[in-house]
């Protein structure tokens, strides 16, 4: 029996980086400050962030964009971060050498980084089941 594949709803293009050597929690608060935005005003902030999570995820955001410039031949200038995540990896575990023949563990935690992008007109013009929720406004007369 042929099975046919479900489709994505919209066009997304993706890069995915695994095993990078940063524990999630400082990976997450760059990730949280490109979430929605465009790619070039991504670019700008990645590029201006004093910290060394910056790079790995300024990399993906390119390969990103790459990915859909090549694949999809979708233009970089309308290009939004729709969906960005950390997801906590596995730990390298080391040994050291201490005091009178002891050893220490020393973990070292990994993080894998996803960056969604879609072009500006889809993401706008979502269906109402697609979108996040909005803040309700009450307006008192």
């Amino acid at each position: 029996m042929i099975r046919k594949r479900k489709r994505k709803p919209f066009l997304e293009v993706y890069a995915l980086g695994q095993y990078i050597r940063m524990s999630a929690h400082k990976a997450r608060r760059i990730i949280d400050q490109i979430r929605g935005r465009s790619y070039e005003e991504a670019l700008m902030i990645l590029e201006l962030m004093p910290y060394r999570a910056c790079h790995p995820i300024l990399k993906l955001v390119y390969s990103a964009a790459s990915n859909g410039n090549h694949n999809k031949g979708f233009n970089k200038g309308s290009l939004v971060i729709s969906k960005a995540e950390v997801n906590e990896g596995t730990t390298i575990k080391r040994l050291k050498p201490r005091a009178r023949g002891r050893s220490y563990l020393i973990k070292r935690p990994t993080c894998h980084i996803t960056i969604v992008l879609t072009t500006l007109d889809e993401y706008e013009f979502r269906p109402f089941w697609y979108q996040e929720p909005r803040k309700k406004k009450f307006f008192f007369f």
